[in-house]
């Protein structure tokens, strides 16, 4: 009960001073301050605006990390409560302030009882979940898995209720690309059109091919989903299109599917261009490599989890089309992500991910940390 009261303090501080990206003043001070009360050693020489903190340094034969990312949304709140964000339109709509809060009292429970402890736990406090270039891939490229034996870490689900959890056997998150596709044209009046090359027409030409490539290329046992959310082109109705710009997702959970859409989305666009007579230029934005959940990892969490909730409240879940940059640890090491249910109907708690409305029942972050500091004990050796 202790821990859980900590932990929705943290949670409350954070959350009313909402950060995005990297810009993570405020919420790293707190992290700073309290690891100094705990007496707790900590770097920032990981990835950017990033903190992580050691319990048990020296007994480095095993280390078993834990992840949190720290960063909110650019969403303006419209929950009427006493930790409301005070930061005007910026939201922790994702739940990474739950994560946060879970993470550090989880660290504050495990250092008070680190003699008890065998191994060495690595706590990983992440920027820049939501936006590109990711915090996960910075850190790793950094080498903060460097000694790591294995690394968890939960994510907020307001789908299922407060206390209970959610494993997703193997293929948890997609692969998630974002893209530009842009095609260069040559201006003309309308009237002389025959001297222009129409940069709109390549690409609806081009959207055109790509969805059939989706509908009649792809195995219809893949999940894929190729979306142009996004086109800007022309400035003006007599006027042929020298510029247009499609800005294009993909998600799947095959890497070699993945590989493969990405260059035939390539060859079409260039075929179509040479064609055309303009000239086409693609530009690679961001990139979640798909998240894989450990079977061995999978099935320990679940046998701590059992220790913590009753069986009823464990759920298995399907794999989502969601991007998530934990994936770039499970590239490196064993990974395992799990659900934490959020929600509680008779306090309204119902609201999805990402939305103005969005809270958490709070009694759920004592269970989070219940289950990390289990997991520790029972795999120490």
């Amino acid at each position: 009960k202790t821990m859980n009261e900590y932990a929705r303090k943290i949670r409350r501080e954070i959350h009313q001073k909402p950060e995005i990206g990297y810009e993570l003043h405020n919420t790293l001070a707190i992290l700073r301050r309290e690891l100094d009360e705990m007496g707790v050693e900590y770097t920032e020489k990981y990835g950017r605006s990033s903190l992580v903190a050691t319990v048990n340094p020296e007994k480095s034969h095993r280390t078993i990390a834990i992840r949190a990312d720290m960063d909110a949304l650019p969403i303006k709140e419209m929950c009427e409560v006493e930790y409301k964000s005070q930061n005007e339109g910026v939201m922790h709509a994702c739940g990474h302030d739950a994560h946060t809060a879970i993470l550090l009292a989880t660290l504050k429970e495990l250092h008070e009882m680190r003699d008890k402890i065998s191994c060495r736990v690595r706590f990983i406090f992440q920027a820049a979940e939501e936006i590109a270039p990711h915090g996960a891939k910075l850190m790793v490229d950094d080498g903060v898995m460097d000694g790591v034996d294995e690394i968890l870490a939960l994510h907020v689900d307001s789908d299922i209720d407060a206390g209970s959890v959610a494993f997703v056997p193997e293929y948890m998150n997609a692969t998630s690309d974002g893209f530009t596709l842009t095609f260069h044209g040559k201006s003309a009046h309308v009237a002389f059109q025959q001297y222009g090359v129409d940069a709109i027409m390549m690409a609806v030409r081009a959207y055109n091919d790509l969805e059939f490539v989706i509908a009649k290329e792809v195995s219809a046992r893949e999940a894929v989903i190729f979306n142009v959310g996004s086109i800007h082109a022309g400035h003006a109705n007599n006027i042929i299109c020298d510029k247009a710009e499609m800005y294009c997702s993909l998600r799947t959970h095959n890497e070699d599917t993945e590989e493969y859409i990405l260059n035939k989305v390539k060859k079409i666009c260039e075929s179509v261009a040479e064609t055309a007579g303009g000239r086409f230029e693609y530009n690679h934005i961001k990139h979640y490599p798909a998240l894989y959940n450990d079977k061995e990892i999978s099935k320990r969490l679940r046998a701590t989890a059992q220790k913590v909730v009753k069986e009823t409240c464990i759920y298995e879940k399907r794999r989502s089309m969601g991007g998530e940059d934990f994936a770039y640890y499970g590239q490196k090491k064993p990974a395992c992500m799990f659900r934490l249910g959020v929600k509680n109907e008779s306090r309204g708690i119902v609201h999805g991910l990402h939305t103005s409305l969005f809270d958490i029942d709070e009694e759920a972050l004592g269970v989070g940390v219940e289950i990390f500091k289990t997991y520790v004990l029972d795999n120490m050796e």
